[in-house]
């Protein structure tokens, strides 16, 4: 696991992503401490529908690390990785007898952030 400096982290946010928390903390688990190369290898053969959102924002947040802080992609590597609970959608669905079920639809907001590798001493 590489040495983490939270001063040098860059980080992008996906907010309202219209798709469950719980599904996509199940793909941000896989891809948290790995390299940026890595995660991008992970993320495009993993068979969920949560991994487009989450490549999105990996691909934004290495971007602004190269272009606002100067880091190269090949030293980055994903620090920070978690999703949470956005505001959720309500629609109604007509029931028997002419009662109404609320149907919930959830959102959630992906933050992800990058920082470069530093070496151990």
């Amino acid at each position: 696991m590489p040495v983490i400096d939270r001063s040098n982290e860059v980080r992008a946010i996906a907010r309202h992503v219209r798709m469950s928390p719980f599904k996509v903390r199940r793909v941000l688990d896989q891809i948290r401490g790995r390299s940026y190369r890595e995660a991008l290898i992970i993320l495009e053969f993993m068979p969920y529908k949560a991994c487009e959102p989450i490549l999105k924002v990996l691909r934004s947040a290495a971007a602004n690390a190269e272009h606002n802080e100067g880091y190269e992609a090949a030293d980055l590597f994903v620090s920070t990785a978690y999703a949470d609970g956005g505001p959720a959608y309500k629609r109604f669905r007509p029931r028997a007898q002419g009662r109404a079920f609320m149907i919930r639809k959830p959102t959630c907001h992906i933050t992800i952030a990058v920082a470069p590798e530093l070496a151990e001493d």
